[in-house]
């Protein structure tokens, strides 16, 4: 199967040049200094794709500053660097989630600039009238409120735009790989700006679920949530305010999330909750609705720029190669063997478990569950399971984690509250509805070599690298030979805060 890569566009590109050359040699056509000076900024190629590479910092503020408030975007480019825009835009959609118009420089000015986008400029190799007309739509864009960022090479003075990242300069004809590769920098830059978004986010529901674990919520529990809550949900907002989420949050799940949150704040945060929703208020049922609220405001804010959430790969590069340590992988095959059929998880289930699994001492039984609505029943059972009483007896309330599991189809690694076992959760879904929950009961390997560990953590829930960030934010910085002395199951169960907690008993 054909897939599509950067490294394949690049490869391609020198491979043309090179066909080029040799055709016009052999043709006796063109001229010979001409195809010299080509072929030795090509040779020269690398040497400039990595200095563009330096320029990361330099592209990370750009794409900081404008990428997470731009709701519209696109990327214009002329003559060769058109190309290089396809292939940015390609490459933005994937990592950003972004539909995005793509056009020819000259012709963007005809199309409707009342959205003030985002436009990405390719530039790079551009001389003399050619250069000036492009500077020239560039402040046209400008004009219209659009925020123009052109990519172009070193020394070019005529570009007034929000950003000008300088590319080195090499052949006219190869300025637009560099175009491409400023690019698809850029694009990886800007997911994680939208992805740091979710931030206070994440750690407000990890606090949430730290403090609220096995305790029942009541009254008591609201005020002190409020204050714990308080100081880490400030720089969301901020960021409301300063119109920062304003290209990727939808306005009604910040209006949810804002006035639940208000909602806890308050001096009498149940009545509050009743009024502004009309429900039949509790503590827990505020609770409830406002970790649904934030993870539905995670879920549009999150960019895996890592793995792969629903770009085409999915299907291109996950089902084609499926076969290739994902599928033969022991969780997986437990997880199918249960009785979950593979057309009910999808690859970024069974990719998730494939990372699972060097975790994994021994899987000791199952529990399959059905779910209908707000509604689950337990179908199935093998191995332990089969002699643990359960709280869903008959049909039940669907509730606790596998409501969280539903609610945000992901895998979930958890630990009973009564019994302490371990126990991964995968949805089951078919025609974009969870249908079933299978439930593996399993035993970790009390401890394991650092670097399996990093593997686990990066592909499960991204608890790598919320981790690190939690406990640089502390520490300064993060020893990963910590990991080895910490026990597997902390690491994948406990809060991300309690985990950090380790590295300042090793004293790290």
């Amino acid at each position: 199967m054909s897939v599509a890569s950067t490294k394949a566009f690049y490869a391609q590109v020198a491979a043309g040049a090179l066909y080029a050359c040799a055709i016009a040699e052999a043709a006796g056509v063109g001229d010979v200094s001409g195809r010299s000076a080509l072929l030795s900024s090509l040779r020269a190629m690398p040497d400039a794709m990595r200095a563009a590479l330096e320029l990361r910092p330099t592209i990370a503020a750009a794409a900081q500053r404008v990428a997470p408030s731009k709701r519209y975007w696109a990327v214009v480019g002329n003559g060769p660097n058109k190309v290089a825009a396809e292939e940015v835009r390609i490459k933005l959609s994937e990592l950003c989630y972004k539909s995005m118009a793509c056009d020819s420089t000259e012709d963007k000015k005809h199309i409707d600039l009342s959205s003030e986008p985002l436009i990405l400029v390719c530039a790079a190799g551009l001389e003399g009238s050619i250069a000036d007309d492009v500077a020239k739509e560039v402040a046209i864009f400008k004009a219209h409120k659009a925020t123009p960022i052109v990519f172009a090479s070193a020394g070019e003075t005529r570009f007034q735009a929000e950003a000008v990242i300088e590319v080195p300069r090499v052949h006219p004809t190869l300025g637009f790989v560099l175009s491409a590769m400023v690019g698809h920098l850029f694009g990886y830059e800007a997911a994680l700006a939208i992805d740091a978004l979710a931030n206070p986010l994440r750690k407000t529901r990890e606090l949430i679920d730290e403090l609220a674990s096995g305790k029942a919520v009541d009254l008591e529990l609201l005020n002190r949530l409020k204050s714990e809550v308080r100081p880490v949900i400030g720089s969301f907002h901020d960021g409301l305010r300063a119109g920062r989420y304003d290209g990727h949050l939808e306005a009604s799940t910040a209006v949810r999330a804002i006035s639940l949150l208000g909602s806890l704040a308050s001096d009498r945060p149940v009545e509050s909750y009743q009024f502004a929703t009309g429900k039949v208020a509790t503590p827990a049922s505020l609770i409830d609705d406002l970790v649904g609220a934030l993870s539905r405001a995670i879920d549009e804010l999150t960019r895996p720029v890592d793995t792969i959430k629903h770009q085409a790969k999915t299907v291109t590069v996950g089902i084609s190669r499926s076969d290739e340590g994902i599928i033969n992988r022991p969780l997986v095959q437990a997880a199918l063997n249960a009785g979950a059929g593979r057309d009910v998880l999808s690859y970024r289930v069974l990719k998730v478990l494939a990372d699972l699994d060097p975790a994994v001492a021994e899987v000791r039984g199952f529990t399959r569950y059905e779910i209908e609505g707000q509604q689950i029943a337990i179908i199935d059972r093998g191995g332990i399971s089969r002699n643990l009483t359960s709280r869903v007896d008959g049909i039940a309330e669907l509730r606790g984690t596998k409501h969280r599991v539903v609610a945000e189809r992901e895998v979930l690694v958890a630990r009973g509250r009564s019994d302490g076992r371990t126990v991964i959760l995968t949805p089951e879904v078919k025609s974009g509805e969870v249908t079933g929950i299978t439930l593996l009961h399993v035993a970790f390997h009390e401890y394991c070599e650092p670097s399996v560990l990093r593997s686990v953590l990066q592909g499960y829930d991204r608890r790598y690298d919320r981790l690190v960030d939690w406990v640089s934010e502390t520490e300064g910085t993060f020893d990963e030979s910590v990991l080895g002395t910490v026990p597997v199951a902390d690491l994948l169960v406990g809060p991300i805060s309690q985990t950090a907690d380790y590295w300042r008993t090793n004293g790290s």
